[in-house]
């Protein structure tokens, strides 16, 4: 073989299988780049080549919005438990175990209480790795709490929705929570406290029918998908094909249904901006 054939040097760099473990790579929906983990979760799980937003671990919404080393957590100490025996192909025990063990949380939101640009706000954030971010009685509760904390302190209550809707291992027990949410959200508002929801990818079912949509501020990430009963059940009660992205947050918002769409990057700034806005207006 002549020399001229030969290549000197190695141009093309390529992994051994074992480069790339398992769960450190995720793909993107939207443009097809695989993206190293770690830079998503500097980037907040948005795509570094088309600014698509992939789903976000919930954890990192408390690093997004508030500002370094100010928050804390509160109400943690409340489990659900299995008070109606509820028993189906799986154990409802069992899936509240396997589910603290997937998120290391003990349901599906975490309360906290924060600053953001320096103004005190309590954050509800819903986990859909919890057995669907299902709305239980605890998930109830803490949320109750969270609008007591925002009304005693006078300051704004943020929930970062993210849920399949109500939990059907809690039967006519997590349909109630939907009434005691709303109940207590009327007595912020009573007390001229701001409430804003941010709705992420996926909110559907009765939170979607209840609390994601109450705020005074409905904020959407992009291309959210967010609604009450599924596609496919509603073309077939209606016996229509339906319109090109429909429950998306971009269809939502031309038919006046939330608020505004706001990217990641400028989430944190643009609630701030809100926050302010509120202050101003009343005072």
């Amino acid at each position: 073989m002549t020399e001229w054939f030969r290549r000197k040097t190695a141009k093309i760099k390529t992994f051994d299988r074992k480069d790339i473990q398992e769960g450190k790579w995720q793909k993107c929906l939207d443009c097809g780049e695989v993206l190293y983990v770690g830079i998503l979760e500097q980037k907040f799980y948005t795509c570094s080549n088309c600014s698509y937003h992939l789903r976000m671990p919930s954890y990192l919404y408390e690093r997004l919005l508030f500002d370094k080393g100010s928050s804390k957590e509160i109400a943690n100490d409340l489990e659900s438990i299995d008070i109606l025996n509820f028993n189906a192909q799986k154990k409802y025990v069992d899936q509240i175990q396997q589910a603290k063990e997937k998120t290391n949380n003990k349901d599906a939101i975490n309360i906290y209480v924060g600053d953001i640009n320096t103004q005190k706000c309590v954050l509800g954030v819903m986990n859909f790795s919890f057995i669907g971010g299902s709305l239980g009685s605890v998930v109830g509760q803490k949320i109750v709490v969270a609008i007591d904390y925002a009304i005693e302190n006078k300051i704004p209550l943020i929930v970062v929705c993210s849920s399949g809707g109500a939990r059907m291992q809690e039967g006519a027990i997590s349909l109630m929570q939907l009434a005691k949410v709303s109940t207590k959200l009327a007595q912020l508002a009573d007390n001229q406290g701001l409430y804003i929801s941010i709705l992420t990818d996926p909110t559907t079912g009765g939170v979607t029918a209840s609390y994601a949509m109450q705020a005074d501020v409905i904020i959407s990430e992009p291309n959210a998908l967010i609604g009450f009963a599924g596609a496919r059940v509603i073309k077939q009660t209606i016996g229509q094909d339906l319109p090109k992205g429909f429950q998306r947050a971009e269809f939502l918002i031309e038919k006046g249904f939330i608020d505004s769409i706001i990217p990641r990057s400028n989430l944190k700034s643009d609630i701030s901006g809100i926050i302010n806005f509120f202050k101003e207006s009343n005072g």
